[in-house]
């Protein structure tokens, strides 16, 4: 259990990320204010972990990539959740715990 009891599930794309033009993964640009709230939330002992569904749809293993962008982009986490195996491709996401990064 962390510090203080609380797990994030942070997605990445159109969260800490965003694209100009085609959405290609290695096009991503960091949005810097919205991974300094993550960091944030880490800091405060929250355990931060980024779960994406880059891949879900075509089955490609983005992992690599995505782990070197967190990496490069300052992102402080202690796991990311990556592909089919952990999130599922879909279009609306209903929870009673879900917020978006504006709301934080």
């Amino acid at each position: 259990m962390e510090p203080n009891g609380k797990i994030a599930l942070v997605d990445v794309d159109e969260t800490i990320c965003f694209y100009e033009g085609e959405r290609s993964y290695d096009l991503a640009a960091p949005n810097a204010g919205n991974i300094a709230k993550i960091n944030a939330m880490y800091d405060a002992g929250w355990r931060i972990i980024y779960w994406t569904a880059r891949g879900s749809v075509t089955g490609i293993d983005h992992h690599d990539l995505t782990l070197s962008q967190l990496k490069s982009w300052g992102c402080r986490f202690h796991e990311l959740r990556c592909g089919p195996a952990h999130k599922p491709h879909f279009d609306l996401l209903i929870d009673d715990k879900s917020r978006r990064i504006e709301e934080i």
